[in-house]
């Protein structure tokens, strides 16, 4: 193995329980000596290697299985951006977390490695401040990512049918579709460009999404999509017109909601507090197209830590609407989606272009 990779033994801590095995790529030798003590004192971590540039960490990829990289962007040879994909292909279904100084509010780099795959992002902090706040938000993303199964040829674990018996589904309207509500949070930019990127050239109804990204994101998400669905994306306004494939976007500080205006839906934006505690939220999004359209409102619910989207699809669903959730196997955190699909409120559990194709026969669009 090569100088600037380290690998370590058996994934397990206290009790035969298994330890989240991770992958530290920083051509920093301080950020990563510091990463490595703060994970490995909580018992719950286990670096499993370390790396000095991408190209590095693609290598070691061959020889040592993680459930998850952490990244940094900035790095000698060809950087971590452009090495995401490369990184994924090799990482058996490892997720990648960007912890990186380039990962502020607003760089473009975040959207951009968000799109490429990366599941999450944090940035990091200066020499001295990985303690603190810095260390509890990132075991909480780290936690909340999970465990990813060996993709190795011992037999898989049968996602699908564990999800198909968990989950009992109802019939979805059949009613002429009038708006596409989509919400989603950790790992949705990655499902939005699949989702996207599957749906036909034109569908004929508007799109709502919010996703939850901080109010600077917004302007450079809004672009990426736009260019990633060639469609086109705009940051909501309150009162904006709602028009037909244009992808309307919840800013990073308020709720996007539909109301009707002279006849003709239009986009409001509301700050009320909401039980999930999000801001944008997916509750008020999926309440309000149920409450304004009915049966003809159909909610999607990508992939995201927590339970925001459940209250409102409960909602929807009572007003006639449906709603469909992205399936566990694609998903980089199934907390959202699955807060639904126990709850029995989804016709359809899915992949990201699956639901797409979903969504354009209903539409008449095959």
């Amino acid at each position: 193995m090569k100088p600037a990779l380290a690998s370590t033994g058996p994934g397990y801590g206290r009790g035969e329980v298994p330890r989240i095995r991770l992958m530290i790529v920083d051509d920093s030798m301080v950020a990563r000596a510091v990463l490595t003590r703060m994970l490995e004192f909580d018992g719950g971590f286990e670096i499993a290697a370390v790396a000095g540039t991408a190209e590095d960490a693609i290598d070691a990829l061959s020889q040592v299985r993680v459930d998850i990289i952490l990244l940094d962007l900035e790095m000698p040879g060809a950087g971590g951006l452009k090495s995401i994909p490369k990184i994924l292909e090799s990482a058996h279904g490892a997720r990648v977390m960007i912890v990186s100084s380039l990962a502020e509010e607003g760089a473009e780099e975040t959207v951009a490695a968000l799109a490429l795959g990366a599941a999450d992002t944090l940035p990091k902090p200066g020499t001295g401040r990985f303690n603190g706040r810095f260390s509890e938000v990132l075991m909480a993303k780290l936690r909340a990512l999970g465990r990813v199964e060996d993709q190795e040829p011992a037999p898989p674990r049968a996602v699908a049918s564990t999800t198909a018996k968990a989950t009992p589904l109802r019939a979805e309207s059949v009613d002429p579709l009038r708006l596409l509500a989509i919400g989603a949070s950790t790992g949705g930019i990655h499902a939005l460009s699949t989702f996207f990127q599957a749906l036909p050239a034109r569908i004929g109804v508007p799109i709502l999404v919010t996703q939850h990204l901080p109010a600077p994101f917004m302007t450079v998400f809004a672009r990426q999509l736009g260019n990633a669905s060639g469609r086109e994306a705009i940051v909501a306004e309150d009162g904006l017109r709602l028009l037909p494939d244009r992808i309307v976007i919840a800013p990073g500080d308020a709720h996007l909601t539909v109301d009707i205006s002279g006849g003709r839906p239009v986009a409001r934006l509301t700050r009320h507090r909401v039980s999930s505690g999000c801001l944008p939220s997916v509750d008020p999004m999926l309440a309000s197209a149920g409450s304004v359209l009915g049966s003809e409102a159909l909610g999607i619910v990508l992939t995201g830590m927590g339970r925001d989207g459940l209250e409102g699809a409960m909602a929807l669903i009572g007003a006639g609407g449906s709603v469909i959730v992205q399936d566990e196997a694609s998903s980089a955190v199934w907390g959202m989606p699955r807060a639904v699909a126990d709850a029995g409120l989804a016709c359809a559990v899915l992949s990201p272009a699956k639901i797409a194709r979903r969504v354009a026969k209903r539409a008449g669009v095959e």
